[in-house]
């Protein structure tokens, strides 16, 4: 019988080890997790300078020419092709200004054109793309755009490339982790605290 009862005390010591174990591992991911979002879409989020939101309503588009662009072809191969270069400009509701309108916050890309398309060897393809924004946009005169209010910015946005909402979504995943984690520990360590509290209560009956 004593024996049998160790045995059922060590299984137990042992599935509460496991559990704290991987308590432990889900706040160190969670930790891990963080530090990622923190150096890449947070710090991103913070840096940019497209905060303001307005409306912006359609003034003029317009293909302005081509643009060349090269595809790779292969190893150590790359090819020229070329994409029809759109320039939009809106009227923007909060300033009244007219400024060219670029598709997504690109920092390190200087471009007219409101949307670079991935190079093809077909320039059909890009020309299709173009003409669908084109459409949508005559279609759609009327939309939300993000421009810097600090005016430092010669043109506004139609997309942030991390969003109020993208930054709530990457943030939940990871705080469910760790709350998952640290009530993993801490219900271990309430059992183990109540069931030393129990045995002490019978030791003192006895």
């Amino acid at each position: 019988m004593i024996a049998k009862t160790q045995k059922t005390v060590t299984a137990l010591k042992a599935g509460e080890d496991r559990a704290i174990l991987l308590g432990l591992a889900m706040i160190a991911l969670s930790m891990m997790m963080y530090f990622l979002l923190g150096i890449t879409m947070i710090r991103s989020y913070k840096d940019s300078v497209w905060k303001g939101e307005s409306r912006c309503s359609l003034f003029n588009l317009s293909i302005i020419g081509d643009r060349n662009c090269t595809y790779s072809c292969g190893t150590d191969c790359l090819k020229v092709s070329k994409y029809p270069c759109l320039r939009v400009y809106v009227n923007l509701s909060s300033s009244g200004k007219i400024m060219r309108l670029s598709h997504m916050e690109m920092p390190d890309v200087n471009t007219e054109c409101f949307y670079v398309p991935k190079c093809k060897k077909n320039s059909t393809v890009a020309q299709g793309i173009i003409d669908n924004i084109s459409d949508y946009f005559k279609n759609h005169p009327n939309f939300s755009c993000f421009y810097d209010p600090s005016e430092k910015q010669e043109n506004v946005i139609l997309t942030r490339l991390y969003g109020p909402h993208v930054i709530f979504h990457s943030l939940f995943w990871p705080s469910c982790v760790l709350t998952g984690g640290t009530l993993i520990v801490a219900m271990v360590k309430l059992t183990q605290y109540l069931s030393m509290l129990c045995e002490r209560i019978s030791k003192i009956k006895r």
